[in-house]
């Protein structure tokens, strides 16, 4: 039986605006890797819903990768997708932004705790 860790992975990535991902590049969470890799998207009104199913799905392959933050706001892009992701590694984190509350009714993982809870 295959175990399912986080050994190895040391990476938080981020899906977000262009001050979410600022703010995280400063905090330090920034990163290239040897195949120029970043483990970030900043999500314009020009970005299209097909580059960031494209860069979720890259960030949930990758082996480095621990947890992912995406806005609240850019995850209603990708609801569908969000909501079948199952597994453990990595977490997926819906964060606010500055202009974006944070909305617990539209948490996919919020969602599942209830579910567990029956709530």
């Amino acid at each position: 039986m295959s175990q399912n860790t986080g050994k190895g992975r040391t990476l938080i990535a981020a899906i977000g605006d262009e001050d979410t991902i600022t703010g995280l590049l400063l905090a330090g969470i920034g990163d290239i890797d040897a195949h120029q890799r970043a483990n970030f998207m900043v999500v314009t009104s020009k970005t299209t819903q097909e580059q960031i199913e494209e860069t979720f799905t890259s960030f949930t392959q990758r082996k480095d990768i621990a947890i992912i933050l995406i806005n609240q706001h850019i995850a209603e892009y990708i609801r569908g997708i969000l909501d079948e992701y199952s597994a453990a590694f990595p977490t997926v984190l819906e964060i606010p932004s500055k202009d974006h509350p944070y909305d617990p009714s539209k948490d996919s993982v919020l969602k599942r705790v209830q579910l567990l809870f029956g709530e």
